[in-house]
């Protein structure tokens, strides 16, 4: 029971703490001397669309305003299977450049990707959600990037907006993701980019699993094919958080499911012997973190096993209770949540929930193929 008790301590931990610090061991990367950019690249955006006719018109006007020009630029509207006014929108702006791909059946965003992949002309593939607003300078920026030839995709880095469009405080949570994507992209490259905003090389996307998250699909297809995909903080996409925290927890729970079958469709990622470091990273990033609420249960029950054989285990056990306690009251009382400490262990025991109600659910055969976005 004691071992229980210490490697369910380790393994709730690793993840969080163990894994930054073990990278933080690791060398870093050293920086190809990329050549001065001559000359820009073509450069396709591709925005995936499932009935967006409330915020369609402003994501075209946002994407039409990039400062980059207009001859090397196309913007691709993969629509899956749309059946409001959102394709109709988009035919309006056919004049401005804007080419529209219908999907033939409604079977997910990825599949609406690749048929935007075959259609789109441009040597750089940006993917980008409705929701997201991209600053007009980060095409450019992002042109720059692939200046270094060792770099196969860039992520964007979060950020969040307030309801009347002022930039909010940034979570402590979205803080610690984007220093970890930094430390990987200085290591054997990202594990997963954010879906809302990144761009690839188009050799990067020939491959495409329209079954898997498509951000993982990418850093993947980097990792097989000898490049890297990298984070970039000044290359920002802002999207407004979700208010209601039922849909966020549904939202969650799709995303975990995803992520597993993702690693479920593709388990050679998890050979070191084939992908070395990327493997250990995808290791620690994702399988570890999936693994936490387990961790976490088996920590309690063996905390109150051993609770009256040392105080050291009976402290651990007063801990965990104080700690779900103070989640409970903050779930009854959400006024509790303007404590930082309180939200964030409120924060961390609803991720873990979402984990292990899609664990549950993927393994009794739910899959998330079929695509609703998010509303925010």
């Amino acid at each position: 029971m004691q071992l229980i008790f210490w490697l369910s301590l380790c393994g709730a931990f690793y993840s969080y703490f163990l894994y930054p610090l073990i990278l933080m061991l690791i060398p870093a990367r050293k920086l190809a001397n990329a050549p001065a950019l001559d000359s820009l690249p073509t450069m396709s955006v591709i925005i995936t669309v499932h009935n967006e006719a409330v915020r369609i018109e402003e994501k075209l006007r946002n994407s039409l305003s990039a400062n980059y020009p207009a001859e090397l630029l196309e913007i691709v509207i993969a629509s899956d299977c749309s059946t409001d006014a959102t394709e109709d929108i988009v035919r309006s702006y056919r004049e401005r450049g804007v080419k529209l791909v219908r999907a033939d059946i409604h079977n997910g965003k990825e599949y609406a990707q690749s048929l935007a992949i075959q259609a789109a002309t441009g040597d750089i593939l940006v993917f980008s959600d409705v929701a997201t607003q991209i600053p007009s300078e980060s095409l450019k920026k992002i042109a720059e990037k692939f200046a270094d030839p060792t770099i196969g995709a860039i992520s964007s880095e979060d950020r969040f907006i307030s309801e009347n469009g002022d930039t909010a405080g940034e979570g402590a949570y979205v803080k610690y993701e984007m220093w970890l994507r930094a430390l990987e992209s200085q290591r054997a490259g990202l594990v997963g980019l954010s879906g809302s905003f990144f761009a690839a090389r188009k050799q990067i996307c020939q491959t495409w699993d329209t079954q898997s998250p498509s951000d993982f699909n990418t850093a993947l297809n980097c990792s097989r094919q000898g490049f890297i995909a990298i984070s970039c903080p000044d290359i920002l996409g802002y999207y407004k958080d979700i208010k209601d925290t039922q849909r966020e927890y549904q939202r969650k729970v799709r995303t975990v499911i995803r992520g597993l079958t993702a690693i479920s469709r593709q388990p050679g990622v998890l050979n070191p012997a084939r992908f070395g470091l990327f493997s250990f990273q995808v290791w620690s990033h994702k399988i570890m973190r999936w693994a936490v609420p387990w961790f976490l249960l088996a920590l309690l029950i063996s905390s109150i096993r051993l609770a009256g054989d040392h105080w050291f285990y009976t402290l651990a056990l007063l801990a965990q209770l104080a700690g779900y306690g103070l989640v409970i009251a903050a779930w009854r009382n959400p006024s509790l949540l303007s404590s930082t400490p309180i939200k964030l262990m409120y924060f961390f025991i609803q991720v873990n929930l979402a984990i292990a109600d899609a664990t549950v659910s993927f393994l009794s055969g739910k899959r998330m193929t079929v695509w609703t976005p998010s509303q925010r």
